[in-house]
């Protein structure tokens, strides 16, 4: 065949690649949204051209580790998604009646449980860090500024729209804005102002509770019925009196719940509010044209995935309620249940009175694959864990070790210990053996990020906080109905939502690995010139400690100040309060008592017979009868369980 005669192109092999090239513009295109990073969703953006943004840091990162792993994960997500729809195609053909009438059944029980009585209240500093450091240099409040060298951890409103944001690598926010002031952190100061701040809260909610250093859920249900005051009014006063004496602004949210109080927090920013009214039909009419990513919860990845299904805000998901428990789980199900009809937690109670269920810490760094050098930073990480521990009064009954490869590929391998421990010696001496192993599974391993974490915790607090038998007991911080409505109630109560918490819980632990993966990435490894690399990597220690300090820093609880009874707040005229009669918790099934010593003792004779022992280990403490004596077949008396203790059979 000469040259000129080329055979016609095949119709069929022209589609084919055709449609290649469109999977891979399509698969480009959900990259780059995945390179947008967790904080799209911040204040400020709605103006900025969001497709711009997202070719700067895919051209920006292409060629890089970084890149490479968030290519394959963005593969991995997108075959996943495949599977999905592929299972939902089956479930289509099969009949779902049963599935749909236990939708219908959990929307009934969801609908009982709606408390529409409380206000819930959510507090957002206006980027915090950045205000804070304006009040130093208010020359700096008129043009686009952020806080953070290698890695932006809030920028003010003028860079913002620029498409600017917190979680951003340096090297980025100065190409979209290369006018871009970035200032070092100060953690004292943040640290400083937050507590100014939370002394007003205090005023408003002494039980308020801090969601990291510049939020807060208040309830001022209380508050309001005291001071005879609107909600809305009562908001106002609020802002207003931390503005005054602050001299920052905060934008807040006010609802009938936690989840749409932080939603309604975003909308007015910045200083300002927005109430979404405590009527089923109004909240139901918010959630409906709501973006299922504004819920606090739903990350990139889960939105990908409901948008494949067809379901893009919270109204779409009552659509595909028969389809949701089979294709992403029960407890998947039951939070997009709640977020459909706007249901969230009503308590709101001081940080550090959340069950824990692990304490952490994890350090990133540059790539480092020397022996000597990983045992020191584990063991470093070890006296890091050590003061956390000590700090929240904790102990672990499981240790986990936590690694990432320079390849940016995690791995966890954990262990029981034979005793509960927090000591860096002990936390060393059962990490060690961790490590050693995965060392000779991966010759060479060269890591960039290390941790440890203690599960399965056990309280170290003296007294009063277990009952007899180490169950944790409730205790009582204020009186009257309105304290038990806000108190955590047991599955008859409908109170706890564990399911809200464990997806923002996840979601919070995704968006902040996602932050610290997005900007470990930084320019000069691609392109630095000999004569820099000394600086370069003097710099990047910088950045990864502040890194490292920030996610620390942000989080950290606390205790709640007390009220301040010269401030305005606390200063109007309140209803007469019942006073609290005094009590004495008895140490065995751990119920308060009156304080009077006749009726104690005689109580505790009770609580020690052998039959109300068995009740308490059954969770049984309604019993208030008194102890009755058995009878033998002779006819004799005899006491009942005084004798000896007796638990089970």
């Amino acid at each position: 065949m000469t040259q000129d005669a080329k055979p016609h192109s095949n119709p069929e092999d022209a589609a084919i690649t055709a449609a290649i090239e469109k999977a891979k513009a399509a698969e480009h295109d959900t990259l780059k949204y995945h390179l947008l990073g967790p904080s799209l969703t911040k204040a400020g953006q709605d103006s900025v051209d969001q497709q711009k943004v997202s070719e700067i840091i895919y051209n920006a990162s292409k060629g890089s580790k970084f890149f490479d792993n968030e290519e394959h994960k963005d593969k991995n997500l997108t075959q996943k998604i495949e599977k999905i729809l592929a299972r939902k195609k089956q479930l289509e053909k099969t009949d779902l009646a049963s599935d749909l009438r236990r939708a219908e059944e959990y929307i009934a029980t969801l609908e009982l449980s709606r408390d529409l009585s409380q206000t819930v209240v959510h507090i957002d500093c206006d980027a915090f860090y950045a205000a804070v450091e304006e009040l130093d240099r208010p020359e700096l409040k008129d043009v686009p500024m952020a806080v953070g060298k290698g890695v932006l951890t809030t920028c003010n409103y003028h860079a913002r729209k620029f498409g600017c944001r917190s979680g951003m690598a340096g090297f980025v926010a100065m190409k979209l804005c290369p006018h871009l002031i970035c200032l070092p952190l100060n953690f004292e100061k943040y640290t400083a102002k937050a507590q100014e701040v939370r002394a007003i809260l205090a005023d408003y909610d002494p039980r308020f509770e801090s969601a990291s250093i510049d939020e807060a859920y208040l309830n001022i249900t209380d508050y309001c019925e005291e001071h005879q005051i609107d909600p809305e009014e009562a908001v106002v006063q609020l802002r207003s009196q931390v503005a005054e004496q602050t001299k920052i602004t905060i934008s807040a949210g006010i609802a009938a719940n936690a989840k749409i109080a932080k939603i309604a927090s975003n909308r007015n920013k910045p200083n300002g509010q927005f109430r979404v009214a405590n009527d089923r039909a109004t909240i139901l009419a918010f959630m409906r044209d709501l973006p299922t990513r504004k819920v606090n919860g739903i990350g990139r990845v889960f939105e990908r995935e409901l948008d494949a299904i067809g379901v893009k805000t919270c109204g779409d998901i009552y659509a595909q309620r028969a389809y949701l428990s089979k294709l992403f789980g029960h407890k998947a199900f039951q939070f997009l249940m709640q977020c459909y009809l706007g249901l969230g937690r009503t308590n709101v109670q001081p940080a550090e009175e959340h069950e824990r269920k692990s304490v952490g810490t994890e350090s990133t760094f540059r790539d480092m694959s020397d022996r000597h050098e990983l045992r020191a930073k584990l063991r470093w990480i070890a006296e890091e864990l050590e003061k956390d521990l000590a700090r929240t009064q904790f102990k672990g009954r499981t240790l986990v070790l936590k690694i990432k490869l320079h390849t940016y590929e995690v791995l966890t391998r954990q262990v029981v210990v034979p005793k509960a421990v927090s000591s860096a010696d002990d936390l060393y001496t059962y990490a060690l053996p961790m490590m050693s192993k995965l060392e000779r599974e991966i010759p060479g391993m060269k890591l960039r990020l290390m941790g440890l974490r203690c599960t399965h915790l056990v309280s170290t607090k003296k007294g009063g906080d277990v009952d007899f038998f180490g169950v944790r007991r409730l205790e009582s911080h204020s009186t009257g109905s309105a304290a038990l409505k806000r108190a955590n109630t047991d599955d008859e109560g409908w109170e706890i939502w564990p399911e809200e918490a464990e997806f923002e819980a996840a979601a919070l632990e995704q968006e902040q690995q996602d932050e610290i993966e997005s900007n470990e990435e930084q320019p000069y490894q691609q392109d630095t010139p000999t004569k820099a690399e000394a600086k370069e990597e003097d710099q990047e220690e910088i950045n990864i400690e502040d890194r490292n300090r920030r996610l620390k820093h942000g989080r950290e609880i606390r205790p709640n100040p007390a009220p301040s009874s010269s401030s305005p707040a606390s200063s109007k005229p309140k209803k007469d309060e019942p006073k609290e009669e005094a009590s004495w918790p008895c140490p065995i099934c751990g119920l308060p008592q009156a304080a009077q010593d006749q009726a104690f003792n005689t109580h505790i004779d009770f609580c020690l017979s052998r039959q109300t022992i068995k009740d308490v280990a059954r969770g049984d403490t309604t019993s208030s009868a008194p102890m009755k004596r058995k009878v033998s077949a002779t006819g004799k008396e005899k006491e009942g369980g005084r004798k000896k203790l007796f638990f089970g059979r």
